[in-house]
């Protein structure tokens, strides 16, 4: 009852978040005249020129103003006693900062620059509530909306607003029809701006997979990119690996995808990398080591040794030449 009065009163939670990207909506609106002046080259050229300042604002972290690294120009005192790990995640968070900051300033024109594109390639116009979920999704936080509400081009605006960072940008669907359909609908938008798109399914190889994480805008579904991620986690080289980075990411079905499907674990299994024919060929040096081939001990590892696989109860076992004769609860190695 008093949660209802305070929400009469001071609005919900849901409003005043709404309330507060409305001057951000009317700035867009007022862009759209100006964008529709525009040719179809000078709205592509847009796309450079959002780039080229985020990469004049990325330029300090890049040659640090003199051609050296980052880490080398800060000589601060802090940094002096800090070590190498901590300075080159402060550094990240710092271009991260940097990124954000940047893509704030240009969102605005950004969302009014895909507006038009959407109009004229798609022939589809994003309304007020669907620049508000944009403008949601890009502050990393979740956008419920109804069915009929333009989900799908919703994601258009943080994507391309994210993407001209050149960080790679992933979509994450809930199956491969999904992921192949909208690359090819929504990719029509990307392109016409400039960016690449590419869309991770099954039956890829690593080549492919990796041409396609290179792209500006990745297509794919949860499990594709939950078991690249695993198998780059096991491989022995970087260049073998095929994701670059995880820059930003929209999950669609948000729900299903972190909450139901989330209860079945991603397992992936590799080849060992010890070889189990060590335990036998000690099986046959057994009289090299010093023990009775008629000893107790000798005996009961000539019984055991084809079902033991750890080498440190093996040597244990083994070292124990004198020992008696083992009780069956021993000879199992419980």
């Amino acid at each position: 009852m008093i949660n209802q009065l305070l929400g009469k009163v001071f609005g919900t939670k849901n409003e005043r978040v709404i309330k507060a990207l409305m001057p951000k909506v009317a700035a867009i609106n007022a862009l759209e005249p100006q964008m529709q002046k525009l040719s179809d080259a000078e709205l592509h050229a847009k796309t450079d020129e959002f780039r080229r300042r985020i990469q004049e604002r990325l330029s300090r972290f890049a040659a640090g103003g003199n051609g050296k690294p980052p880490a080398e120009n800060d000589s601060s005192p802090e940094s002096e006693d800090e070590p190498d790990v901590d300075r080159h995640k402060r550094l990240e968070k710092e271009e991260y900062d940097a990124v954000q900051e940047v893509l704030n300033e240009i969102l605005v024109e950004a969302f009014a620059v895909v507006r038009e594109a959407g109009r004229r390639v798609l022939n589809m116009r994003h309304f007020d509530v669907q620049l508000i979920g944009g403008m949601v999704l890009h502050q990393g936080t979740i956008s419920e909306m109804k069915t009929g509400e333009g989900k799908t081009l919703v994601a258009t605006l943080p994507v391309y607003l994210n993407a001209l960072s050149g960080r790679g940008v992933h979509v994450v669907t809930v199956n491969d029809y999904l992921a192949k359909r909208d690359s090819e609908w929504m990719g029509k938008l990307y392109r016409f701006l400039g960016l690449s798109v590419g869309v991770i399914v099954h039956d890829l190889d690593d080549d492919e997979r990796r041409a396609a994480y290179a792209a500006d805008v990745t297509y794919g579904t949860n499990n594709e990119f939950g078991f690249d991620y695993l198998r780059d986690n096991m491989k022995f080289d970087l260049k073998d690996c095929v994701q670059r980075g995880h820059n930003y990411a929209i999950v669609d079905e948000v729900d299903s995808i972190l909450i139901d499907e989330a209860r079945t674990p991603l397992i992936i299994s590799g080849a060992s990398e010890e070889s189990t024919d060590k335990y036998y060929r000690v099986k046959r040096s057994k009289g090299l080591l010093g023990c009775p081939r008629n000893s107790p001990a000798t005996s009961w590892w000539t019984r055991s040794i084809a079902t033991l696989r750890s080498p440190m109860r093996v040597g244990r076992r083994w070292r124990d030449c004198s020992a008696p004769a083992t009780s069956p609860t021993r000879r199992t190695g419980r």
